[in-house]
């Protein structure tokens, strides 16, 4: 049979068996051999690497099979090399240092992706939830230096499919594609106005209907609140106002310019002075989930993992 009929049939040179993983030791072996021609002991070899004597004289007598020489003369006095032993470690020394070479270039770059973390958020996670979060994470990791891009829900996940974020969290009902989630916290959606609205005097529930055909204070399209909100009432009247941040609702319900529809989390200290009212809501739930999300496939490492395990305590 020729040459290229044993490649054409799959010869033993071009599968599995011709591999290097199967002719090389692995490096734990070459670690062992460079022990025993270091020390001069079998024993002394396996303490240092951290096995057993058996463990180290099994490792040992499969390298030689695996190599089809002997490497170590064993004798009562201790081992020492054969001469193949001998050249085997000149070249078992040498591949040695070069995955301490490659681990060293390995840790270079975790140093590197560790030293910085990227967070896109919508706002009201930004505003209310991040800051916490991201405390604790300095108190764990003093030298990662956190960058945030707060927007709508639909931002976050523009950021995180460009590779701009390595972590993001939003508010909406929905995962855009290409992400993979996780919930973190849990939210209810508020109706307020000032205390000088007609709503603010009503004695029974608002019901869910009214709420919808009333023009109100919004955020912008692509947002998690303003998606929730749609999706409870079945569609939503014309803007009164539209707005970009959480923030500047508040601010202009508080102003009396219109009902607004905003997080418990944002609201909870106005409410407590009297600047804002809730008003009750008959008939739909405005609970909503608050969810961390990173490009599928690639779950979070390093601080990026860090940080979403703290979101869970």
């Amino acid at each position: 049979m020729s040459r290229t009929e044993e490649r054409d049939n799959g010869s033993a040179d071009e599968g599995p068996a011709g591999s290097l993983a199967h002719r090389v030791p692995d490096l734990g072996a070459l670690e062992l051999l460079l022990a025993v021609a270091r020390l001069g002991s079998l024993g002394a070899a396996a303490r240092e690497v951290g096995v057993t004597q058996p463990a180290a004289s099994s490792r040992i007598r499969s390298m030689e099979r695996q190599l089809g020489v002997a490497l170590v003369d064993r004798s009562p006095r201790g081992s020492r090399l054969t001469d193949a032993g001998a050249l085997v470690t000149d070249w078992a020394r040498r591949v040695v240092e070069a995955a301490e070479a490659f681990d060293a270039g390995a840790q270079a770059l975790r140093d590197r992706r560790d030293s910085r973390l990227r967070v896109a958020a919508s706002m009201t996670i930004a505003e209310y939830l991040l800051p916490g979060w991201l405390l604790a994470l300095r108190r764990q990791r003093p030298d990662t230096a956190v960058s945030l891009l707060a927007g709508n829900s639909a931002a976050v996940a523009q950021r995180l499919l460009a590779d701009e974020a390595d972590l993001g969290f939003v508010e909406g009902l929905t995962v855009p594609p290409g992400l993979d989630s996780a919930v973190v916290a849990h939210d209810h959606l508020v109706v307020v106005t000032a205390p000088g609205h007609p709503w603010a005097r009503r004695r029974r529930p608002l019901p869910a209907q009214e709420l919808a055909a009333t023009p109100l204070i919004l955020r912008e399209e692509g947002s998690g609140t303003r998606q929730v909100l749609d999706a409870a009432l079945g569609g939503l009247a014309r803007p009164l106002i539209e707005l970009s941040s959480t923030t500047a609702v508040k601010a202009s319900a508080i102003q009396g310019a219109g009902p607004a529809v905003l997080s418990e989390l944002a609201v909870g200290e106005e409410l407590a002075t009297g600047r804002l009212v809730r008003i009750p809501l008959a008939g739909v739930p405005l609970r909503r989930s608050l969810k961390a999300v990173w490009p599928t496939g690639h779950r979070p490492t390093g601080p990026a993992r860090d940080l979403l395990a703290l979101t869970r305590r």
